[in-house]
């Protein structure tokens, strides 16, 4: 982001040939340089953090080889930890996407000199340390140097002749300025100084990022596994979600339909033979089986709906979600913020979910009230569903949210839950939907 407004602010220096188009991107590089020197000043202050933690660090690490301070790295990589988070909190608000890498089974801080080993995470932070802790250090100290330099320089001809002697000089005290002439120097060496803070400020701020962007991420290799493994985790789970799917219609047509359709059979062939002995006997057996074709039918469309609802189709998922609401037993309000149509795979995966969800509302949670949310922001649709009742929702339980995670990890989604004991209860859910 830096090097991008530097880069904005020079060509737009090269296009003005008016003095006031020059003082204005003078005015650009200046406020470019001012930030950079803010951020380099707080990089500065972690690796000050750093520096101090370096010796610490390295004296629990001698008393837990010793086995007297075994204790105390726990404590000391959780410290690091924070540091490293201060600095990846730094570079996100300089534009910089730093994932966090304490994930999977690098979630617990270690607790032996094994764990930091096996702990891919634990030795690059300790590695950014050490260099943040010096080389981060000397140029965010640079950076506050460079505008206190062009002031004193510049001013320096005016009040030179009134310093006590050995503090009469220039260029952050490199250069001796005893006499009127090496005083107006300083004007120059003032100029330069604010000339290089200006056109290398973001330049030395970008370089003092350089080892958190390297090392405060993810392993490049772990993250490659990570990423496998976790595809691997979202095949078998719509794998799994597939086979249950056929499963459940399955058992609806075998259970349901079918037995209708062959109970319609049998009545049929009733009513053929009683047709010549009993004909209104017969009309009566007809009567029933065409009540019987018709139960039928509504499983069968019951069956269709729950594999693709047709309202989907018809009114999208904003009128899909509106029906739903309109027809749970609890009172319900909805609010979709949805510009134009998702992959169906998604949309109906999102009904799903709110279909699923109000159900447990009405039959589990005694709320009194319930609220579905729907937004798109980007490429994720999230889904958060809502109610005011007595919580402890637990997906072991039977409550319908193993089938929820289910469905939505097919989609390489996820699934939050937080429902405590007395309530409230929200689940919340981020499908990918492409662009």
């Amino acid at each position: 982001m830096v090097r991008e407004r530097l880069r904005q602010a020079k060509a737009w220096l090269d296009e003005q040939l008016r003095p006031e188009g020059e003082a204005a991107d003078l005015q650009a590089l200046l406020l470019v340089s001012l930030r950079a020197t803010g951020y380099g000043v707080v990089g500065a202050g972690f690796a000050f953090l750093a520096l101090y933690t370096i010796p610490l660090l390295l004296l629990s690490l001698v008393l837990a080889f010793l086995g007297i301070g075994r204790f105390l790295i726990r404590p000391m990589i959780r410290w690091v930890r924070t540091i490293a988070g201060l600095e990846r909190g730094r570079l996100r608000r300089l534009g910089h996407e730093v994932k966090n890498p304490y994930l999977g089974p690098y979630v617990d801080v270690p607790r032996t000199f094994k764990e930091i080993k096996a702990d891919p995470s634990v030795r690059r932070d300790l590695v950014w340390l050490v260099v943040h802790g010096t080389w981060g250090l000397v140029l965010g100290a640079l950076l506050l140097q460079m505008p206190f330099t062009t002031i004193h320089d510049i001013t320096y001809p005016l009040w030179w002749y009134f310093a006590p002697e050995g503090e009469q000089r220039i260029l952050n005290g490199l250069v001796e300025a005893e006499t009127a002439t090496a005083a107006l120097l300083g004007c120059a060496t003032g100029v330069a100084v604010f000339a290089l803070w200006i056109l290398f400020g973001a330049k030395i701020l970008e370089l003092q990022t350089k080892p958190g962007l390297a090392f405060l991420g993810p392993d490049p290799e772990m993250d490659l596994s990570e990423k496998v493994a976790r595809l691997t985790a979202t095949r078998a789970a719509a794998l799994d979600a597939h086979a249950v799917e056929l499963r459940r219609i399955e058992r609806a047509l075998h259970d349901g339909a079918q037995n209708r359709i062959v109970g319609v059979n049998v009545l049929i062939g009733a009513a053929r033979r009683e047709i010549q002995r009993d004909p209104a006997r017969a009309d009566q057996i007809l009567e029933r089986a065409q009540d019987t074709v018709e139960g039928a039918l509504a499983e069968l469309r019951a069956v269709v709906r729950s594999i693709l609802p047709p309202v989907l189709e018809d009114r999208g998922l904003a009128g899909a979600l509106s029906a739903l609401a309109s027809d749970c037993a609890v009172p319900c309000t909805l609010e979709v913020a949805v510009e134009g149509r998702c992959p169906a795979s998604v949309e109906a995966t999102a009904y799903f979910v709110v279909a699923e969800s109000l159900t447990n509302v009405a039959k589990h949670s005694r709320a009194s009230s319930a609220s579905v949310e729907v937004r798109r922001k980007g490429n994720t649709l999230s889904v958060a569903v809502s109610d005011d009742g007595r919580g402890g929702a637990d997906a072991a339980g039977g409550s319908g949210l193993a089938g929820i995670a289910r469905r939505v990890e097919a989609l390489d989604g996820t699934v939050a839950v937080r429902s405590p004991v007395g309530g409230p209860t929200e689940i919340r859910v981020e499908l990918p939907c492409g662009s």
